[in-house]
C-alpha cells in the first residue's frame, strides 16, 4: 500500500506524531499530516515498521502510539454558543522517528517490517526511585539482539505495582504490537513481587514449556530456583516472558527460550508453513 504524507521538518531522531492531514492544517502541532490513504484503510502498523520511499531507503519508523486531541474544525471552529465538534475528541496517531533529515512537504512511502521488536520491562521500586541501577534490562536486549533480527528495542522502568505493570503489558502488546516484551524482576515471594500473577491473568494464551525450559535451566545452577513463579504466554500477537531480577538469572533463562522464539513468534503471527520434523 502506497502512502501519501506532508512530512514536516525533522532531524534524524527527531519523534513526531503522524495525524489526519485535516488535524494539521491549523498549524495545531508540529506534527506530520496523513494525507491517503483515510485513517480508517491504514492497516495497523506495528512498532518497528519503517516508512520506505521509492528507492527502499527507510526514512521513518514507527517507535510508538499516542492519544493526541484534535484541533477545532476549521469548518466549524465555534462561536456563536456553538462549540467546534472536534473540541472533545482525541485519536490515536503512530509517532514516527525520522532516520535521516526531512525537509518540509509531500513524501510517498511504503511501509515494511523486517526484524523483531523488543520492549523490557525492570520491575523495580528501587530502579524507579532512581536508588539502582538497571543491569538486567540491557542484558536483555543485549541477548536478544545478537540471536535475532531486532527491527525495534526499546526499554521501561516501573515501581512493583499491578496496576502500572497491567496497563503497560496491555498497551506494549495490543496497542503498539511488541513481539516480544520480556520483564525482569518480581518473579519471587516477596509481598512486593506482583509479576508473575499480574502477567499471568492477561494471557491469552500460556507457554508453560517456555517456564519449564527457564526452572530446569535455573535448577542446574542453584536450587533457589524453585521458588519462581515466571509466567510466559501469548498476549495478542506479541510473546510476554517473565524474568529473574538479576542480569545473571536473566542471562541463564533466556538462553533456554531464545533459540524457539522465532518459530513461535511466526506461528503466532500467522505462518501457514508446517512445522519441521
Amino acid at each position: 500500500m502506497n502512502i501519501l504524507l506532508h512530512v514536516h521538518a525533522c532531524k534524524r531522531g527527531q519523534c513526531l506524531p503522524l495525524l489526519p492531514v485535516a488535524a494539521t492544517d491549523t498549524d495545531f502541532c508540529r506534527s506530520h499530516g496523513l494525507m491517503t490513504p483515510e485513517p480508517w484503510a491504514m492497516p495497523h502498523l506495528r512498532v518497528g515498521t519503517c516508512f520506505c520511499g521509492a528507492c527502499g531507503t527507510a526514512l521513518l519508523k514507527v517507535t510508538g502510539r499516542a492519544w493526541m486531541p484534535l484541533p477545532p474544525n476549521t469548518a466549524n471552529p465555534g462561536g456563536n454558543g456553538e462549540e467546534p465538534w472536534q473540541a472533545s475528541h482525541a485519536v490515536q496517531c503512530l509517532l514516527l522517528t525520522a532516520l535521516t533529515d526531512l525537509p518540509e512537504g509531500p513524501l510517498e512511502v511504503t511501509a515494511r517490517k523486517t526484524g523483531y521488536s523488543l520492549a523490557w520491562i525492570t520491575l523495580s521500586d528501587k530502579g524507579a526511585r532512581g536508588q539502582r541501577l538497571d543491569l538486567s534490562g540491557p542484558a536483555i536486549a543485549e541477548m536478544v539482539g545478537s540471536a535475532m533480527p531486532l527491527s525495534h528495542s526499546q526499554g521501561f522502568l516501573l515501581p512493583d505495582e499491578a496496576a502500572q505493570l497491567r496497563a503497560l503489558l496491555t498497551e506494549l502488546a495490543l496497542s503498539q504490537g511488541f513481539d516480544l516484551i520480556c520483564t525482569t524482576g518480581g518473579t519471587g515471594l516477596s509481598a512486593r513481587d506482583i509479576t508473575p500473577q499480574t502477567t499471568a491473568a492477561l494471557l491469552d494464551t500460556p507457554l508453560p514449556g517456555f517456564t519449564q525450559a527457564m526452572l530446569a535451566a535455573s535448577l542446574a545452577k542453584t536450587p533457589h530456583a524453585v521458588i519462581s513463579r515466571a509466567a510466559a504466554g501469548a498476549l495478542g500477537q506479541s510473546i510476554i516472558i517473565n524474568l529473574p531480577g538479576s542480569r545473571k538469572a536473566v542471562v541463564e533463562n533466556l538462553a533456554a527460550v531464545l533459540p524457539a522464539l522465532p518459530h513461535a513468534l511466526a506461528k503466532l503471527q500467522g505462518d501457514p508453513a508446517d512445522c519441521g520434523g
